[in-house]
């Protein structure tokens, strides 16, 4: 089983590239922080970031495209892919990036603005008003 799940912060704008008609990919990174804590000898333990790159496809990226910035809080459900490439010096790269299969936007200041539904099941996300701070699904 090859699953993900993570809930972090936009660590930049979406870059968004359109290929053939409609077809969109979109790429962005995410930080995730493991809170730091104390030992019972005294040690602080500092906060720990990492950075995930993650990448969304077709609908889900032109929503993506539309309604997610940097700073907004996302839950995301994916699954991991590792890849590698030579660069013009023929040096290889390994790339690592989450494709991600479903997301929720937990930042409350796109709760009216956010499109209630971007599964892959929906083709037409609708928009509906929410007064209260729970997730959007995706």
């Amino acid at each position: 089983m090859n699953k993900v799940m993570l809930i972090g912060n936009v660590g930049k704008e979406p870059d968004v590239r359109y290929y053939e008609a409609n077809q969109a990919v979109a790429q962005l990174s995410l930080a995730t922080t493991e809170r730091g804590y104390t030992l019972q000898n005294g040690t602080q333990v500092p906060d720990h970031t990492d950075w995930h790159n993650l990448v969304f496809y077709h609908k889900m990226a032109q929503i993506v495209e539309r309604y997610v910035h940097k700073g907004d809080k996302l839950y995301i459900e994916g699954r991991i892919r590792y890849r590698s490439y030579d660069d013009k010096q023929g040096r290889r790269h390994y790339v690592t990036e989450i494709l991600v299969e479903n997301m929720e936007m937990l930042s409350s200041k796109n709760q009216n603005s956010a499109p209630t539904d971007t599964g892959n099941k929906s083709e037409q996300p609708s928009s509906e008003q929410s007064s209260d701070d729970t997730a959007l699904p995706f």
